[in-house]
């Protein structure tokens, strides 16, 4: 039975992101791990992602790539964006490409789109003032609009997207970008812009799982990731249609 499990390789699985994958996950997929940190216990390859050399062997036999690696803060300055992140996103495709994995997941961000926050009425809702504004009838960001990074961080994913693009095109590799929200390690809100960015870790695992059983047939995609929150103001339509994802969690249960 453990031999028809899909088998699936996280990148950067020692983060926060990867221990909730790696916990969410661990029963339904065959999962597997690089990184620079060894995890104890977990089938892993230790190696640097911006060595694509060092990861290739991790990248063999497997069907599905979840791309966590790089520097995870927002603030990060162009250097370790250039020197670290670039290469982690990239290596990540070329690797996969070459060893004929069938998907990449690749965890992009809503850094990519997040000078759209600087403008009304999103400028209100990220600092908790909601006079005058129903949540049923502001504009949601949509995938399909311009990204607008709001730093080094935010370039990087958008780059991202665009070379998943490329593989997807070129090489017949299907990558789907999730344009992660907030996630942190309570799972809960912890400042007014939470109440509309939150992704609880159900909502990511049962994401990032869809995005696992998708069909063959989707090539590329960019997905929100966001739970259900009463003030989100990214547009999750595309994924309810595309993988069926359906976020039960809302931030409004912690205010």
């Amino acid at each position: 039975m453990a031999d028809e499990k899909k088998k699936v390789l996280i990148t950067g699985a020692s983060g926060l992101i990867g221990g909730v994958l790696r916990e969410g996950l661990g029963d339904k997929y065959q999962l597997s791990g690089v990184d620079r940190h060894i995890i104890e216990g977990f089938d892993m390859l230790v190696g640097d992602s911006t060595d694509l050399d060092s990861i290739q062997p991790a990248f063999e036999g497997k069907d599905v790539v979840i791309d966590l690696a790089s520097s995870p803060s927002d603030k990060i300055p162009w250097e370790t964006a250039y020197e670290n992140n670039v290469r982690c996103t990239y290596n990540a495709l070329q690797a996969a490409s070459e060893a004929g994995v069938k998907r990449v997941i690749f965890a992009s961000s809503n850094h990519a789109t997040g000078m759209y926050e600087n403008d009304s009425p999103f400028s209100n809702i990220v600092a908790g003032r909601y006079d005058g504004l129903d949540p049923q009838s502001i504009p949601r960001i949509e995938t399909t609009w311009p990204v607008r990074p709001d730093g080094p961080y935010g370039i990087v994913k958008a780059f991202g997207e665009a070379a998943g693009r490329y593989f997807s095109d070129e090489f017949g590799l299907s990558v789907i970008c999730l344009r992660i929200g907030t996630l942190n390690s309570d799972s809960r809100p912890q400042s007014p812009r939470h109440f509309a960015t939150l992704l609880t870790h159900r909502d990511l695992v049962h994401l990032v799982d869809m995005c696992i059983q998708a069909p063959d047939e989707l090539e590329f995609g960019i997905f929100y990731g966001v739970s259900n929150n009463t003030w989100r103001f990214w547009d999750i339509s595309n994924s309810e249609k595309l993988i069926g994802y359906q976020p039960q969690d809302n931030a409004e249960n912690w205010r």
